[in-house]
């Protein structure tokens, strides 16, 4: 269930993350360039701080969602082995041996 959490928290935040980066590109495509055939370079100092705060947002949300999913994953993996240790355990314990 972490593991589910965690991508459904950073498929949110990568969804936000392409729509942010079409909101920058739509805001930012009007500013004239120097030449027609250098693309058009915007800083984050230059970029208005709402947009800044989105970006910085999503990205930290995507990174903490990826972190949440693997931990999960490998939470689960573990758990996992350990119940099919035990099982395996309790398994043996019941064959018999004849004489």
């Amino acid at each position: 269930m972490r593991a589910l959490c965690g991508a459904i928290i950073a498929a949110g935040a990568f969804i936000g993350l392409g729509l942010t980066a079409l909101g920058i590109g739509t805001r930012y495509s009007t500013t004239p360039p120097d030449s027609a055939a250098q693309p058009i370079l915007v800083r984050l100092t230059q970029m208005d701080r709402p947009l800044v705060f989105i970006l910085v947002f999503l990205t930290s949300a995507a990174i903490v969602g990826l972190g949440i999913a693997f931990i999960g994953l490998a939470y689960h993996h573990a758990r996992r082995d350990r119940e099919f240790l035990w099982e395996k355990e309790r398994h043996a314990a019941q064959q018999r041996t004849t004489v």
